[in-house]
């Protein structure tokens, strides 16, 4: 069983299977230096909440919040169980994402929630 991990789509790739989580694709990247193995973009925060949030780190926690109700009761919790099942089929996963501040931002939330979600079912 792999387990989740993440790290910026700008940085080196190191193994694993690699899934995009934005909802946008990273700017100034083509899809070749990606080196994706899907984008899971049904999982990223909707548009509304995205842009309410403007990845402004004293909104954070209030995003943190929302998004999480997203992922448990939003069209994004197909997608939660979805990455879930893969992660009993593949080798590590590794969420993406393309925004600078590596502490807050939603793949920070969604790591956090399955692995959570990984270790209830475990």
């Amino acid at each position: 069983m792999g387990k989740f991990r993440m790290m910026r789509v700008y940085d080196q790739a190191d193994g694993g299977y690699r899934v995009l989580v934005d909802r946008l694709w990273p700017r100034g990247m083509s899809r070749e230096l990606a080196q994706l193995d899907e984008w899971a973009k049904d999982v990223a925060p909707s548009t509304e909440l995205r842009s309410a949030f403007g990845h402004r780190e004293e909104r954070f926690e209030e995003f943190k919040n929302l998004y999480l109700a997203e992922l448990e009761n939003g069209p994004a919790a197909a997608e939660v169980d979805r990455l879930l099942g893969l992660a009993k089929s593949k080798e590590d996963i590794v969420l993406l994402f393309g925004a600078k501040d590596t502490e807050h931002n939603q793949a920070v939330v969604l790591l956090e929630h399955l692995n959570e979600a990984m270790s209830g079912a475990g």
